[in-house]
């Protein structure tokens, strides 16, 4: 299967100001993700997307293919993602180039394994499913089954709208969220179904201990704390 690696990394951050160039443990923040990506066997190209001149010349420091700078109205706040991978999919589809999937790997998070990506990649081409993303798991006292949401009457039913609560944690099926390091989704999924998930999604689920999705300056702490163990 022929797999287009994207690392998308804008330049504009509210939250931590030139974050996916800010150095962490002695590099920049957009290497810890690079690194993985190039060592990849299974991704076919590996190529960053950006708006930003610094971010650009640093990824291409760091050996990454940069084929295009992307435009700004896709680069704002409010940009989706999906719209940023359809972009880079039409340029090389201008060029005669085709890919049977994308996969997404965001700087924010930088301590995915390269292990992890190849099982990832590995058990979505094996599971042939719209869509592959890691996970971790829902703390039992968060799972659905057991939280609540305000219906019309501004009372409060359960978010699974089970008649029951389910009364043993035991009991409990697994649930789990996203955790923002891996998406692989099929290319005709991103062009026929806008969306990066489709009807099937398959799964990997993350090690805890390396958690972090970086926005604010306290998951910049956390990420430090973690490399400390690393």
């Amino acid at each position: 299967m022929k797999i287009l690696g994207i690392i998308p990394a804008r330049g504009g951050s509210k939250g931590i100001p030139r974050k996916n160039i800010k150095v962490l443990g002695g590099k920049p923040l957009l290497q810890y993700t690079t690194e993985v990506a190039l060592k990849s066997k299974l991704l076919s190209k590996v190529i960053l997307s950006s708006d930003d001149d610094e971010i650009i010349d640093a990824a291409q420091n760091l050996g990454v293919e940069v084929p295009f700078k992307r435009p700004k109205n896709l680069s704002g706040d409010k940009s989706q993602t999906l719209h940023v991978i359809k972009h880079a999919l039409k340029y090389y589809e201008k060029m005669g180039v085709f890919y049977d999937a994308v996969c997404i790997l965001q700087v924010t998070s930088p301590f995915r394994s390269v292990d992890l990506l190849e099982k990832a990649i590995s058990k979505f081409i094996k599971n042939n499913t719209d869509s592959l993303i890691s996970v971790l798991k829902v703390p039992h006292e968060y799972n659905p089954h057991w939280t609540f949401k305000k219906n019309k009457k501004n009372e409060l039913e359960i978010s699974t709208k089970d008649d029951i609560l389910i009364s043993r944690r035991q009991d409990l099926p697994e649930a789990f969220y996203r955790d923002g390091s891996i998406y692989i989704t099929k290319t005709n999924v991103i062009q026929k179904e806008n969306s990066l998930y489709g009807d099937s999604i398959s799964y990997i689920e993350s090690d805890i201990n390396f958690y972090v999705n970086i926005d604010t300056q306290k998951d910049w702490k956390k990420a430090e704390e973690i490399l400390k163990k690393i």
